[in-house]
């Protein structure tokens, strides 16, 4: 059994991150799920959300945009929209960015509500993964 699994996240902008770790737990479509080394290979999609790593006692936390998750027994690749590490979020950019998906959303016309509340549910959740830094 494999102490290790590698981690890749790249978004269309670029790599963002490779590391080796321990466990990952990572925001997918039909809920959240975790990998540890030695995983049964699975592929599925990413909603947005927190991707956590352990790295022996140091955790790691990124803001992942919906992607694709590629999980293999000892490698993770992170397909993302978008990827930030938890201290590199600009909180005021985020407050300024759901303070507008809500002023969007409360105006019900010529609005596209969907993107509206994905841009809403964006900013929310940086804010949330910054908090966790």
């Amino acid at each position: 059994m494999a102490d290790n699994l590698t981690l890749d996240i790249v978004t269309p902008h670029g790599h963002v991150f490779t590391d080796e770790v321990h466990e990952i737990v990572a925001p997918g479509s039909e809920g959240e799920f975790g990998v540890l080394p030695d995983h049964v290979p699975f592929l599925t999609t990413l909603k947005i959300g927190m991707l956590t790593y352990k790295k022996g006692t140091e955790t790691g936390i990124f803001f992942i945009s919906s992607g694709y998750a590629e999980v293999g027994p000892d490698k993770v690749t992170i397909l993302a929209d978008s990827a930030e590490k938890s201290d590199h979020i600009d909180v005021e950019r985020a407050k300024a960015a759901m303070k507008r998906a809500e002023e969007r959303l409360k105006q019900k016309e010529d609005i596209d509500e969907a993107r509206a509340t994905a841009a809403l549910e964006r900013a929310i959740t940086r804010i949330h993964v910054a908090e966790k830094r």
